[in-house]
């Protein structure tokens, strides 16, 4: 059972952030330390999920997991219906733990607008006995919305009205919003997605929690290790708390010209993860004319590509590793006698190994091209492991926020292109 602390590694860091610039920051982190202990910041209240994954009690936990039994007891596939902080996390979670899952049984709409998706979605679930879980707190959000309306309509044509009751569960608004209405009004079973907490960081409420469940991860164990993480953050010592440090160090570089970081993993199951990231950190500070722009690279595919820019390019990023110490599978690379492609020196090796390499010799690499760059170590790919980083990146997130002097809670700015589209299509 993978049950490490986090690590962070800034050695590639040498000549870009010094001891001092740490001490120096350390006056803003414990102001933003304190508003988050005392609630008393900007975005007050929507700070629920600080103490979530000490409050989720094992009654709730019992009747989601009853729920993912009863779902997946009459389906042969479930749609998660959300957009953004509705579906990223649990995404996150299933595409990383269970990554054969997303094709087999596990299938996500609501997240786009795409026509070809819906209708390709439809065709392939066609033969599937299907149950569908559909997260929104207002449930007017337009992308979402419009994919349950189609599936909807979808089950009612092939179970009927009143057996689709059973196979529709809402995560929703406790009392208002046209999703809660929809529920009530036709029978739909429903969860609710606390006031107090923002989607982006949603990942340990049902909105997250069922999905998950419905994919056999063992959703206490995710609990666990987000558990254990906000304990080891308690500190606003920066040698003690690596969020913070982490959160320190982003703004340090931010402040050097340093716009744009990239987080990089050696395991393309991560991928999803690494999308649930940018949102967090896109959304909580791109605010008020400024913000460090997160972007994502698969490596060793993006070397290939993005690593030239990496490489070579503007000096205007720096770079976050997230990096897993243990593997789960075993791959060994075979010996061949006539050795044509010349990889005999590897032969018996396992490629994780060489994987290692890669990263070892990609971090150095980075680092003397002028790319500042840190390494986040988990143990391995594991629930409790996911739950720790999910709290280590929404504590951070939420610091890097207030050290820049805004609300790492809203997000406004998401509005203006709904107001422009619902007049393009003439809503009333």
């Amino acid at each position: 059972m993978f049950k490490k602390r986090l690590k962070l590694d800034i050695k590639c860091l040498d000549g870009f952030v010094s001891k001092k610039e740490l001490k120096d920051i350390s006056p803003e982190i414990k102001k933003a330390h304190n508003f988050l202990v005392k609630r008393n910041g900007p975005g007050k209240d929507f700070l629920g999920w600080v103490d979530l994954p000490e409050e989720v009690g094992s009654s709730h936990i019992k009747a989601i997991e009853s729920e993912a039994r009863n779902i997946n007891s009459n389906s042969d596939a479930v749609i998660v219906i959300g957009i953004g902080g509705s579906y990223l996390g649990a995404r996150a979670t299933i595409e990383t733990l269970e990554p054969k899952k997303i094709n087999k049984n596990i299938f996500f709409a609501g997240h786009n607008l795409s026509g070809d998706f819906i209708s390709n979605l439809l065709t392939e679930i066609q033969d599937k006995d299907i149950s569908v879980i559909v997260v929104s707190k207002s449930g007017t959000t337009t992308e979402p919305a419009i994919a349950f309306r189609i599936i909807e309509n979808f089950l009612r044509k092939k179970y009927g009205s009143k057996k689709i009751k059973e196979r529709i569960v809402c995560i929703t608004d406790e009392k208002n919003g046209a999703l809660k209405s929809i529920a009530k009004k036709r029978g739909y079973k429903s969860f609710v997605i606390p006031n107090n907490i923002g989607g982006r960081f949603s990942v340990l409420t049902p909105v997250g929690l069922l999905p998950i469940a419905c994919a056999g991860i063992n959703i206490k164990e995710l609990i666990a290790g987000a558990c254990a993480e906000r304990k080891d953050s308690l500190s606003e010592n920066l040698n003690k708390n690596i969020s913070y440090k982490y959160a320190a160090i982003r703004n340090i570089l931010y402040r050097k010209g340093k716009k744009i970081e990239i987080l990089s993993s050696f395991d393309n199951s991560l991928h999803y993860f690494d999308e649930w990231w940018k949102q967090l950190f896109g959304e909580s500070e791109g605010k008020g004319g400024q913000s460090i722009f997160p972007v994502s690279c698969d490596f060793s595919t993006d070397l290939h590509s993005m690593g030239q820019l990496i490489q070579e390019g503007e000096r205007n990023i720096f770079e976050t590793f997230l990096v897993a110490e243990k593997q789960n599978v075993r791959c060994i690379v075979p010996k061949n006698k006539e050795n044509l492609d010349n990889l005999n020196y590897l032969a018996g090796k396992r490629v994780d190994y060489i994987n290692r390499k890669a990263y070892e010799a990609t971090r150095s690499a980075h680092f003397e091209g002028g790319v500042p760059n840190n390494t986040i170590w988990f143990e391995g790919k594991s629930a409790f492991c996911l739950g720790q980083l999910f709290y280590f990146f929404e504590k951070a997130a939420a610091v890097s926020g207030y050290l820049r002097g805004i609300n790492p809670f809203d997000q406004p700015g998401v509005e203006s292109y709904k107001n422009k589209m619902f007049k393009l299509l003439g809503k009333p």
